[in-house]
């Protein structure tokens, strides 16, 4: 029988990382992807993007929802108390032999949570990382702990997952799967491009990604975004496209701030709830920075040969190509990494950036271990200390 391999995805972003995988697993004679769909694809004030999965001809098996009303402490806390209870019953239905997530959300940490009460094996990826301005960097190394095979993006993150006691020869450095999006995908032409975006790309193009930072305090967030609106007003002459903020607690607030940002600016900005894969990376090769505080702007960008500029400390301690400026959420810390983004001496630096995360062949990687792997002890782990002496 072919081993079942249940493939969880709950937003528009990690989504994209994993289609990769979901192709080499469907392609592969000893494999069958079980996808499960839950978070912000299934709501419609994020797009509905469980949509763009079934028009890649990828079966859904579960459509688990669980996102409430409210973005709030409370909200997000009701909507993982949904999601384990709904994974539950999923998995019952189920019975894949092996869950695989990646990431760091909280839907993922309900899913992985089910799975342990289940007592099903889970294989992780992109372990190991940090972003010390969200709740995401717990949730990460709690799923690290709930996971039996992990497959980190770099051989540092791979290292880390040890020190958390997991034993070496379950840790693999396997590279970024969204590097391998870039090697696969045929990209959009630009004059494709701008015809999906409504918007030609005739002079210097930005694109933005501000998500909330979830460890700041209420508020925070929105006086972040409003300090980015005040430096990309005092840069008339580049034009704008937002990708909107994910489910976390703010996100419909800056979801309605960059609304009315687009609003009062409607010949140079755009906003997307999702650009989904292919856009997204197609877009990557002509604009001129990637701005905010998204994962996509330390690892993918830099193969695009593209300067970030990263706000604040969401992704702070991941690894990073000397293409990304890191700045303080400010004003005047954003204009100042504006100034270097656009130095002659940063432009000439960007034609030799190297991406540390990976050469492209993730997704062969995880498949074949996922398929050679004996899974019937896996649930099973002892903690591996580090000698110290």
């Amino acid at each position: 029988m072919k081993r079942k391999v249940c493939i969880v995805t709950g937003s528009r972003a990690e989504y994209g990382l994993l289609k990769p995988l979901i192709d080499e697993i469907a392609m592969d004679g000893d494999l069958t992807p079980c996808v499960m769909v839950t978070g912000s694809h299934l709501a419609p004030e994020f797009g509905m993007t469980y949509r763009e999965i079934e028009e890649d001809g990828v079966p859904i098996a579960e459509k688990i929802a669980i996102l409430l009303s409210s973005d709030t402490p409370v909200g997000i806390a009701k909507s993982m108390g949904l999601g384990l209870m709904g994974f539950a019953e999923a998995y019952a239905r189920h019975n894949p032999a092996v869950v695989v997530g990646l990431g760091d959300r909280f839907e993922l940490f309900s899913a992985v949570s089910a799975a342990l009460v289940a007592r099903l094996p889970v294989a992780h990826i992109h372990g190991g990382e940090l972003t010390e301005g969200a709740i995401d960097d717990a949730l990460r190394h709690a799923i690290t702990k709930m996971s039996h095979l992990h497959f980190t993006a770099t051989e540092t993150y791979r290292r880390r997952v040890i020190q958390l006691g997991e034993p070496p020869d379950r840790v693999f450095a396997v590279g970024a799967l969204g590097l391998d999006n870039i090697l696969r995908l045929p990209l959009l032409s630009r004059r494709e491009l701008e015809r999906e975006l409504d918007l030609p790309l005739d002079i210097p193009t930005l694109l933005v990604t501000f998500h909330p930072v979830t460890l700041e305090g209420r508020g925070q967030s929105v006086r972040q975004i409003e300090a980015l609106f005040e430096v990309l007003d005092e840069l008339p002459e580049t034009k704008v496209i937002f990708t909107r903020a994910n489910a976390d607690t703010d996100g419909r607030a800056l979801n309605e701030l960059v609304d009315g940002y687009v609003a009062r600016n409607p010949a140079r900005t755009r906003a997307f709830a999702s650009l989904g894969r292919l856009k997204y990376l197609s877009l990557l090769q002509y604009v001129v920075a990637v701005i905010g505080n998204s994962s996509s702007g330390i690892i993918e960008a830099p193969s695009f040969r593209v300067g970030t500029i990263n706000i604040g400390d969401r992704q702070k301690g991941r690894i990073r190509a000397a293409s990304v400026i890191d700045c303080a959420p400010t004003s005047e810390g954003i204009r100042a990494a504006f100034a270097t983004l656009f130095s002659p001496r940063f432009r000439q630096g960007l034609e030799s950036v190297v991406n540390p995360y990976g050469d492209g062949m993730a997704a062969r990687r995880i498949t074949e271990t996922l398929k050679s792997f004996r899974l019937g002890n896996l649930v099973k782990k002892s903690f591996y200390d580090i000698n110290f002496a």
